[in-house]
C-alpha cells in the first residue's frame, strides 16, 4: 500500500469489521459510529455528485464526506470555516499559549468519566486564568481565552490537556482602560499551576460526593469516600504541569497556530508511514528524549498491531454533544462582539475603525469556488447528484451532456 495514499480509513476498512465484532461488548455506541463514519467517508456509501469544469469540460465524481469530527479527512475544511469566523476577533497585540495538563492518575479515571472530567478541565483552567489575571498583584484585568481540548499524546495514548490561546492583556476591572501584559510575559506559571491543582481537586471531590464519577477495574475501590481521599492525597503534593510558551509573532501567527490545533484529531493521515504485515507504522514525537545540546524533541516511528492502533485511536472519541473548543471571559460567545469592540477602541483610540472586521473582504475573496478543477484550476459546477449507495457511471463512461 503506497505511503502517499495511506489513510486511517484504510486501517479501519481492512481490520475494522472483524475487530468490531470481537470487541462489540467493549465499544460504546459513539465509538461504533466513528468507526462507521471513517470507513464510509468519501465513498459511494455516502452518496455524492458529478462535477463538470466550466473551462475544460472534464467530469469528476466527488463522494460526500462523513463530517465526523474525529475523521482525519473532514477537519481541514471545518477548521477553515471556523478560522474565517475568528478573523474578526483578532486584536493588535501579543497572544500567549498556555497548556494545562492533568496528572496521569486522573487521566486514568477520566477515560470512564469523560464528560465530567473533561468539563472540569475546561472550567478550572479558565477559572485559574481569570482569577490570577484579575489579581492586582499580577495583571489586575478581565481577560479572554480560547481553550481547545486534546486528549492524546503523540503515541495515541490517553493524555488529556487543554491548549489556551490568550490575548496579552485585558480590560481593567472598571472597564475603562486596557491593561497590557509585560513584554514577553503573561502570568507566572508556578502560581497558575498551584491554583489549578487546588481548584481541580476541590471540584473533583465535589463530583465524587455528588455521585457523578464511575470507577471500574482496578479503580473500583475509589467509590468509597475514604479510599478516594487517600487516592487524592499524593495529587495534592505533586507538581501539576502548566506550561506557557513565548508569545506568538503577531495575530496572524495565532491564526496559523489555531488552524493546526482547533480541529486536530488524534492522528493525521500524514503521520502514517506503512500498513503491512508488521502492523501500522506512524511517526511520533518522544518528548522525553531530547537531542543533547539542541533541546529538540526526537522524531521516531512506532509500529502497532492494527487492533491496538484502532483501540488507541478510539480512546479519543468524545461524548456526544461535548464541545472541544470553548471561549471564556472577554471572548465568551454571549458578549464577545461588544468586548472586542471595546478593547479595540481602547487599544487604538485615534482610529477605532482602522482594523477591518474581516481580513480579506475584497471581491476576489468573497467568491471562493467550492470545487476547483485539478487540471486547469477553473470552477467546477455540480451537474448531477446521487444518493447513498446509488451506483453511478464513472466519468470516463460518460460523454458531455
Amino acid at each position: 500500500m503506497g505511503t502517499a495514499a495511506l489513510e486511517v480509513a484504510d486501517i479501519f476498512r481492512t481490520h475494522g469489521p472483524a475487530w468490531r465484532q470481537a470487541q462489540r461488548s467493549h465499544l460504546s455506541l459513539g465509538q461504533l459510529k466513528v468507526m462507521t463514519a471513517i470507513e464510509q467517508c468519501r465513498s459511494a456509501a455516502l452518496g455524492g455528485h458529478v462535477l463538470r469544469c466550466e473551462d475544460c469540460q472534464r467530469l469528476q465524481v466527488a463522494y460526500n464526506s462523513c463530517r465526523n469530527r474525529h475523521c482525519p479527512k473532514c477537519q481541514a475544511r471545518a477548521a477553515q470555516r471556523w478560522l474565517d469566523a475568528r478573523q474578526a476577533d483578532l486584536l493588535p497585540l501579543d497572544y500567549f499559549h498556555v497548556v494545562f495538563t492533568l496528572p496521569a492518575p486522573i487521566s486514568e479515571i477520566a477515560y470512564w468519566n469523560k464528560a465530567v472530567v473533561y468539563g472540569l478541565l475546561f472550567e478550572v483552567a479558565a477559572q485559574t486564568l481569570r482569577t490570577i489575571a484579575a489579581d492586582p498583584r499580577h495583571l489586575g484585568a478581565q481577560i479572554g481565552a480560547t481553550l481547545v481540548l486534546h486528549t492524546w499524546g503523540s503515541a495515541l495514548t490517553h493524555h488529556p490537556h487543554v491548549h489556551g490561546i490568550v490575548p496579552g492583556g485585558g480590560l481593567s476591572l472598571d472597564g475603562e482602560r486596557w491593561v497590557a501584559c509585560r513584554p514577553g510575559f503573561f502570568l507566572p506559571v508556578r502560581v497558575l499551576s498551584r491554583l489549578f491543582r487546588r481548584l481541580f481537586l476541590e471540584a473533583l471531590e465535589q463530583e465524587h460526593r455528588a455521585g457523578t464519577l464511575q470507577f471500574f477495574s482496578q479503580h473500583t475501590a475509589l467509590a468509597d469516600p475514604k479510599a478516594f481521599a487517600r487516592w487524592l492525597a499524593p495529587l495534592r503534593r505533586c507538581e501539576w504541569v502548566v506550561y506557557a510558551k513565548k508569545p506568538f509573532a503577531g495575530p496572524q501567527a495565532v491564526l496559523a497556530y489555531l488552524s493546526r490545533y482547533t480541529h486536530r484529531v488524534a492522528i493525521s493521515n500524514s503521520r502514517l508511514v506503512a500498513h503491512d504485515e508488521r502492523g501500522v507504522t506512524f511517526r511520533w514525537k518522544d518528548y522525553r528524549d531530547k537531542d543533547r545540546g539542541q533541546g529538540r524533541t526526537r522524531h521516531k516511528t512506532m509500529t502497532l498491531s492494527p487492533d491496538e492502533f484502532m483501540r488507541r485511536f478510539l480512546l479519543h472519541v468524545l461524548p456526544v454533544g461535548f464541545h472541544r473548543i470553548r471561549h471564556y471571559g472577554l471572548l465568551a460567545n454571549t458578549h464577545r462582539r461588544e468586548c472586542i469592540d471595546q478593547a479595540r477602541q481602547l487599544l487604538t483610540p485615534e482610529a477605532p475603525g482602522a482594523l477591518p472586521e474581516k481580513v480579506g473582504c475584497g471581491a476576489a475573496d468573497q467568491i471562493r469556488p467550492t470545487f476547483v478543477c485539478v487540471h486547469c484550476g477553473a470552477m467546477m459546477l455540480i451537474v448531477e447528484t446521487f444518493a447513498r449507495g446509488q451506483p453511478i457511471r464513472t466519468p470516463h463512461q460518460r460523454g458531455p451532456p
